[in-house]
């Protein structure tokens, strides 16, 4: 039987573990962008702070909304409790604090990527190291991932920790979407086709998908079938679909009181993705929709699992 305590810690540590990486792939969207769009096109860096809920926070520690101090408040700020850092610091405590029922490796690991990036972080505040940095850091999470899942028995922490990691990596996938999706929204650019495949092109890239992607959609690169397959695919394993059925085949195998729990499966808003739709400002309220979905699943799972005495 497991303390809801420990239960807790290892959750959080797999949500950690995932917005560090996706953190760094949100930003690597954008730095990607800034080789691939014409200087015409102006990237509003801001969009970042406003995709991930630190607006209030931002303006307490910053008067310019420029790409420097978005890229630290978002990578580096300790005073921002989403950046990529302190989630990085909330990481390690977690593993710390759950070190009994995970590979001691973990924490080897973790410790060397807290190390890495508190090193190298001026790197990836700085344009010219930025990409190198952002690569370290997602190898990082994806050597812990690799970890995690090649050693840990398939019990009940294994459980928490997929359940964590489904449930933050569907948020996250919602948010590089809504990256794409506001770039395009504040372009006067002319050639929008092309400036649309660039954008969606790299949203792709940054999660990992740009090859699932063209192997099961056999279609050029459209901001439709990659809303389509980022949301939809049940195969891919970053689609908020595929997330959900995570979750749901997670909560099914842990009891409640002992008793075996109904599977949680969240039910999202509907939107329809028609072919040739414009991902408009009705499109990104629609992810916003979702998220706060995500946040009730977080809720529901958090009364289940983890309420203290």
């Amino acid at each position: 039987m497991m303390l809801s305590r420990v239960a807790e810690r290892i959750y959080w540590a797999a949500r950690y573990l995932e917005r560090v990486e996706n953190t760094a792939r949100l930003v690597s969207v954008y730095d990607n962008l800034l080789f691939d769009l014409p200087r015409s096109v102006n990237i509003g860096w801001f969009n970042l702070v406003i995709i991930n809920s630190g607006t209030e926070l931002f303006f307490e520690r910053y008067k310019v909304q420029d790409e420097r101090n978005v890229v630290k408040f978002t990578l580096a700020d300790d005073t921002n409790p989403s950046s990529m850092l302190s989630s990085l610091t909330m990481l390690r405590e977690n593993i710390r604090t759950a070190r009994d029922v995970l590979p001691a490796e973990a924490w080897e690991l973790v410790n060397e990527l807290l190390l890495f990036a508190g090193n190298n972080i001026q790197q990836g505040i700085n344009r010219n190291g930025r990409h190198a940095f952002l690569n370290g850091i997602i190898e990082g999470c994806q050597g812990i991932n690799g970890l995690l899942l090649g050693t840990m028995s398939r019990d009940a922490a294994w459980h928490f920790m997929r359940l964590g990691c489904n449930l933050e990596r569907a948020d996250m996938t919602t948010r590089l979407l809504d990256a794409g999706a506001a770039v395009l929204q504040l372009s006067d650019d002319n050639d929008t086709a092309n400036l649309s495949q660039i954008v969606w092109g790299n949203v792709l890239r940054s999660g990992s998908a740009y090859m699932a992607y063209r192997r099961t959609m056999r279609t050029a690169v459209n901001g439709t079938d990659v809303a389509r397959f980022l949301l939809c695919d049940e195969q891919f394993p970053r689609s908020v679909s595929y997330c959900l059925d995570q979750v749901s085949s997670a909560t099914a195998r842990l009891p409640t009181a002992g008793k075996p729990h109904p599977s949680i499966k969240p039910k999202l808003p509907k939107y329809d993705l028609k072919d040739g739709c414009c991902l408009n400002a009705d499109f990104r309220d629609y992810l916003n929709d979702q998220q706060l979905v995500l946040a009730e699943t977080h809720n529901n799972i958090s009364s289940n699992w983890f309420a203290h005495a």
